[in-house]
């Protein structure tokens, strides 16, 4: 109580509205970081269950533990990459309230392991072959990258012909990105 009285008095004129933009802002920065790890995190994914499916002699035990490691080494440094740009940015280490947010961000990204890696199990244990997990996993990942591209379109103030164009423009650039992804973690298999 006391807090909000001091932060009324530091506003001045016009401070209520201020605070409000500002506290948007805020929120829209938060969630622009939660889907921007999620893209990262899930383009990962997909790149590595694209290759361990490419294997004809991978094992569920194999893929998903390189699901889990790829994913997560993601998650990890695009953390430390968020915790880097804040000691950059404001000369300090990010406070309590701020680092349980940038952690909250990144398990969001580890969160997209979990269908695709409850997949994977019920392949370990032999409920279901591991092409079909694999191809299961896959469709996921596909999925919730066209479910953020088409929120990304949808919320966007664009004409019909513009969305068209930026979802092609997103689908082109999905493909290079899986593309690329892909090479790169093939090339360390041979």
């Amino acid at each position: 109580m006391a807090q909000d009285a001091e932060d009324r008095a530091h506003r001045g004129p016009g401070g209520w509205a201020h605070s409000r933009v500002s506290h948007l802002e805020e929120q829209s920065s938060v969630l622009t970081a939660y889907f921007k790890e999620r893209v990262y995190a899930s383009f990962t994914g997909l790149a590595i269950v694209l290759v361990v499916s490419s294997d004809t002699h991978a094992s569920a035990a194999y893929a998903l533990l390189s699901l889990v490691l790829g994913v997560g080494g993601i998650v990890a440094a695009g953390f430390v990459s968020d915790v880097i740009s804040h000691l950059v940015v404001h000369r300090e280490v990010p406070h309590r309230r701020t680092f349980a947010l940038l952690a909250r961000i990144a398990l969001g990204g580890l969160s997209t392991v979990v269908v695709p890696g409850l997949l994977l199990v019920l392949a370990w244990i032999q409920v279901i072959p591991v092409d079909v997990a694999l191809t299961l996993a896959v469709a996921v990942y596909v999925l919730t990258l066209v479910v953020i591209g088409l929120l990304a379109i949808r919320g966007a103030r664009l004409t019909w012909v513009q969305s068209f164009v930026a979802l092609l423009i997103l689908v082109a650039l999905g493909l290079l990105v899986i593309g690329l992804q892909t090479l790169a973690h093939s090339v360390g298999g041979h």
